[in-house]
């Protein structure tokens, strides 16, 4: 079984009718109950295997509750699909709020972490032991785009904890791998169709990716036995800005 944060919108939600379609029972995590329930109706019959547990991922009480609801429930925890994440929009860095800096990491970085540290407890414990935590890094994981300071640094930050993650978890038979996604398209990139900013200071429309291929290659990491893992990999539309010079 499965527990996808930030699932009620986006990748998190794509991903999350994707495990439930192959199989899994799955726990939707996120902040807002009626987003959560509509992955479930968008499920269609295989919603029946999914629960809701509204949960905000950077608040620690909240997410004790979420990992042990978990447990009540299914007795064991697979898989863990650290998604949620939040970003602010085109802010410089000199005009960046302390509150607007802390409200990314908060949830991006110490959401992951806080869920990371939850799942390992849980699976440590469980017979059979180990599992497996994916965790949703992105191009900015390796490249920046301008005005994009605090997203940037969560997600380079989200490297080091996979890295650290993949190594502790070794004893307790738990993998843990990264995802890179470059322009998958959801809600989030809707405007880069129409022209988003580049490091030259131009506006480009960008090329996006179906977010069908981003579930097929997180349900194929998902699907390794305990000793293969996919430590990184990278999906990204074949045109976008990133590799080269654009």
């Amino acid at each position: 079984m499965a527990i996808v944060t930030g699932a009620g919108t986006g990748i998190g939600r794509a991903v999350a009718i994707g495990l439930l379609e192959d199989g899994y029972s799955v726990v939707l995590a996120g902040r807002r109950a009626a987003l959560l329930e509509q992955t479930v109706e968008a499920a269609g019959a295989q919603g029946a295997r999914a629960r809701v547990v509204p949960a905000d991922v950077s608040d620690p009480a909240a997410v004790r509750a979420l990992f042990a609801a978990t447990r009540d429930m299914f007795g064991r925890l697979d898989l863990l699909f650290n998604n949620a994440g939040v970003t602010t929009h085109g802010v410089p860095i000199e005009e960046l709020t302390l509150d607007q800096w802390k409200s990314v990491v908060d949830v991006n970085l110490t959401g992951a972490f806080l869920c990371t540290q939850q799942a390992i407890l849980l699976m440590k414990d469980q017979q059979p032991q180990g599992g497996r935590i994916i965790n949703n890094g992105s191009i900015s994981a390796h490249s920046p785009r301008p005005h994009s300071a605090p997203y940037t640094a969560t997600k380079h930050a989200i490297t080091g904890l996979t890295k650290s993650t993949s190594l502790d978890g070794r004893r307790f038979n738990i993998a843990c791998g990264q995802i890179d996604i470059g322009n998958a398209a959801t809600d989030m990139t809707a405007t880069f169709a129409t022209g988003v900013l580049q490091a030259n200071g131009r506006t480009a429309v960008e090329p996006r990716l179906d977010v069908a291929h981003v579930v097929r290659a997180v349900i194929y990491m998902a699907s390794l036995p305990p000793d293969a893992n996919v430590q990184f990999m990278t999906v990204m539309a074949t045109a976008m800005p990133f590799i080269g010079r654009g």
